[in-house]
């Protein structure tokens, strides 16, 4: 059974979904952009047999509190400090984790920092190679390096119905994809200032390219057990950032599934079958 809880950390209110017995290994999943933990809520009964499962919203995402941005500045680093902070208060010391999306950078600078933590990684979509990043990261980048107001407003149409839907339902077949996920996601854009937050992590997120290295490096050093199940129609990022995966962990798993971006929504059960198979 899931337990939806919240708990205070650093003056952030954490909303989280935990499942599964304490006595097994922990299992800790980070979800991606637009979304919040509702986006596991089909993995995780296939799951909770096997794992105690912890799933947290980030400051600004889903049911967690989301501070001004004069209280909390929206990055990556911010939030990756926020979800260690949360996990030693749960008194959580070792766990694999599930990282999907903006969950890669999120979960990758925590291993850089504790990699003694890490059981097992399970990338979902979870880019740290410049080959997964699709064609629409050049415009991106000519933000980052010459940003201007323009630009920034440009990146408001991100959070707008039509490209919610469309992250959901791109690269998958016609009906395959539950309306649930993606109406709670555009409900939580009506939240106040969400797209100035959200702007600030779109900008941010050069640092997480830049940090590419030091993530590989940290999989070369450590070789952990990683899974790489991809779906491999997303045109975010593209299925060769889940091949890469092979450079620098000798024994990674890469699967594709036929889906696109949100993978979770068509594939729950194959991917939950292969991180038991693979964690057992």
């Amino acid at each position: 059974m899931t337990k939806y809880l919240k708990i205070n950390i650093k003056n952030v209110e954490i909303f989280y979904r935990e499942a599964g017995n304490r006595k097994n290994p922990t299992i800790l999943l980070l979800h991606g952009f637009p979304s919040a933990s509702h986006m596991f809520r089909d993995l995780i009964p296939e799951l909770e047999n096997h794992f105690h499962i912890i799933a947290p919203d980030y400051p600004g995402f889903g049911n967690s509190s989301s501070p001004s941005r004069e209280q909390f500045e929206y990055t990556f680093h911010n939030i990756s400090t926020i979800i260690e902070s949360f996990l030693e208060v749960l008194e959580i010391n070792q766990y694999y984790m599930f990282v999907f999306d903006y969950g890669a950078p999120i979960g990758f600078r925590m291993a850089l920092r504790k990699p003694e933590k890490i059981l097992g990684i399970v990338s979902q979509n979870g880019n740290i190679y410049e080959e997964g990043l699709g064609p629409k990261w050049e415009t991106r980048k000519d933000f980052w390096n010459t940003p201007t107001n323009e630009k920034r407003d440009s990146y408001r149409t991100a959070f707008s119905r039509e490209t919610i839907i469309g992250q959901y339902t791109d690269g998958t077949d016609e009906g395959s994809v539950s309306p649930d996920g993606y109406m709670l996601d555009i409900a939580y854009t009506h939240n106040e200032d969400y797209a100035n937050k959200q702007l600030d992590l779109i900008f941010d997120y050069q640092n997480n390219i830049k940090m590419y290295p030091d993530f590989q490096r940290y999989l070369r050093e450590n070789q952990p057990k990683l899974l790489a199940v991809w779906g491999k129609n997303d045109p975010s990022f593209i299925y060769p950032g889940a091949e890469a995966f092979k450079k620098d962990v000798k024994n990674a798993v890469v699967h594709l599934v036929d889906s696109g971006h949100f993978a979770l929504e068509t594939h729950y059960k194959e991917i939950g079958n292969l991180i038991r198979e693979s964690f057992k």
